[in-house]
């Protein structure tokens, strides 16, 4: 969903107080983490009963230095999964469907779907993360690696869900799940004999008058795109989702959610209005925290609050939507790189939650590329090993580090160097399945069946419950021999 100044600020209406933060401090916030390198710009949208106010830190791209404004493209991640479940909760309204329903009532036959204890997974499963399946599918072998769902078809979703055996009793505990939302997203489309995207734009995006909330986007559209950007500050491209799109491919604008907002807090009415209400609707306990989960949303009710939020993330951009339905306060936050901005997003509706400043952690990474673009690989590798005797506290040692700089390499066809930094990363770290993965795949993918298999078994080793070590496994002995 990870992998890595111009300043001005937009008034659409006389200035007032917004949310429990004055605006000046949200202005220093996203400076501050700007300069900080949390992301190569920060937007804030701020909407009540009196109108609505953006403000903006940062820049599009490190060849676009325009700073970004209401009608900027972001893509939004898992925030899509609140317009999935605003289509479910309009056609239950609707009578099209019941919350209810098992999904054996809508996927093909030849689907196996999941029961435990006599209990079979419903609709309402799905939506809540109650349905046990976990975040991504174990069955995935993507011809790109830079894109692993693109090629993710809906037949190889029926085949993740025919195989699915949930771990725990379904409607007992909140397990946070793409998968769940990818088949709820498929079975809505299903039911309305609809791509998922004329769904979305004719049941939401239209009636709104959200007119830059799309998957595909226009000419005009990739114009305005905020560039995003790793958590190293690389810009990376558009994400594809392939068949769990429902669960993350929507891209959006400020202006855009803000309305969105406004319709959640009632202070537009629209005849979505009886849907977004019932997605607010509290339906369970999530785990681990205080909060709890609703249809796509996440709650947060007590001590007289009413808050409701939705946090998103992809592999270049990190979004907040939250509303506050007590005060009738609507916030958005969207960021071109992969740092969460929930923090900022949940101190502005609710100014008990801390923002803890960024601390740029890529300084090693950043010295390495450095020494390996200016003196090869060997200096590079030398460096590393004498940053790493300094014991300087500037730098942070983890696997992260080296596979990000293994990554880059492969995606620039350097693939002597890019194994050498993966295998020193083993060397390293050889207790992270993420240093093996990494070996593994890049052996796979130049035709070193061995040693492919060989650093797929280390990770399936140190993983044993993960069924994606022993997917890949099969798909690489199953490959035909070139």
């Amino acid at each position: 969903m990870k992998k890595y100044i111009i300043i001005a600020f937009l008034f659409t209406t006389v200035p007032v107080v917004f949310a429990q933060v004055p605006i000046d401090s949200i202005k220093a916030i996203i400076k501050r983490e700007v300069t900080n390198k949390r992301s190569k710009s920060i937007i804030v949208g701020i909407v009540d009963a009196n109108g609505r106010q953006i403000v903006a830190e940062g820049y599009k791209s490190d060849q676009n230095h325009t700073l970004p404004d209401g009608n900027t493209i972001y893509e939004i991640g898992s925030i899509t999964k609140v317009f999935t479940s605003l289509v479910l909760a309009d056609m239950s309204i609707k009578h099209q469907l019941n919350l209810i329903d098992p999904i054996s009532k809508f996927l093909p036959k030849t689907v196996k779907t999941p029961v435990r204890n006599g209990k079979e997974i419903s609709l309402l499963s799905l939506s809540t993360h109650r349905s046990g399946m976990p975040r991504f599918p174990y069955n995935v072998d993507p011809k790109n690696l830079e894109q692993p769902y693109a090629d993710y078809t809906v037949d190889k979703l029926y085949e993740y869900v025919s195989h699915f055996e949930p771990p725990f009793d379904i409607d007992t505990k909140w397990r946070y799940s793409n998968v769940a939302y990818g088949l709820l997203g498929n079975i809505l489309t299903l039911k309305a004999k609809k791509d998922f995207e004329t769904l979305i734009t004719e049941e939401i995006c239209k009636p709104l008058n959200l007119n830059n909330t799309v998957i595909s986007l226009t000419a005009k559209q990739k114009s305005n795109l905020a560039t995003g950007h790793a958590e190293t500050g690389t810009a990376v491209g558009l994400t594809d989702l392939g068949a769990i799109g429902p669960g993350g491919s929507i891209r959006s604008t400020a202006n855009d959610l803000l309305t969105f907002a406004e319709a959640n807090l009632g202070l537009i009415k629209t005849n979505l209005s009886p849907a977004i209400e019932l997605t607010h609707v509290l339906q369970a306990k999530k785990d681990g925290n205080d909060t709890y989960t609703t249809m796509g949303w996440t709650l947060v009710s007590d001590d007289g609050k009413n808050l409701l939020f939705k946090d998103g993330g992809m592999p270049g951009y990190c979004t907040f939507l939250g509303i506050d339905k007590k005060n009738r306060i609507g916030v958005v936050v969207l960021s071109n790189s992969n740092n969460s901005v929930s923090d900022i997003g949940r101190h502005i509706i609710d100014n008990q939650h801390h923002v803890e400043p960024y601390k740029y952690p890529w300084a090693l990474l950043d010295t390495i590329r450095t020494t390996y673009t200016t003196k090869g690989i060997d200096a590079a590798i030398a460096s590393y090993h004498q940053l790493k005797a300094s014991n300087n506290p500037s730098f942070a040692f983890n696997e992260n580090q080296l596979n990000y700089l293994g990554v880059e390499l492969r995606k620039a066809g350097k693939i002597k160097e890019a194994l050498k930094f993966f295998t020193l990363n083993a060397q390293e770290y050889p207790n992270t399945t993420l240093v093996y993965e990494s070996l593994g795949e890049i052996y796979k993918r130049n035709k070193n069946t061995k040693m492919a298999v060989e650093n797929f078994e280390k990770a399936k080793k140190l993983d044993p419950e993960n069924p994606h070590w022993a997917y890949i496994l099969e798909q690489i002995k199953d490959a035909p021999n070139d």
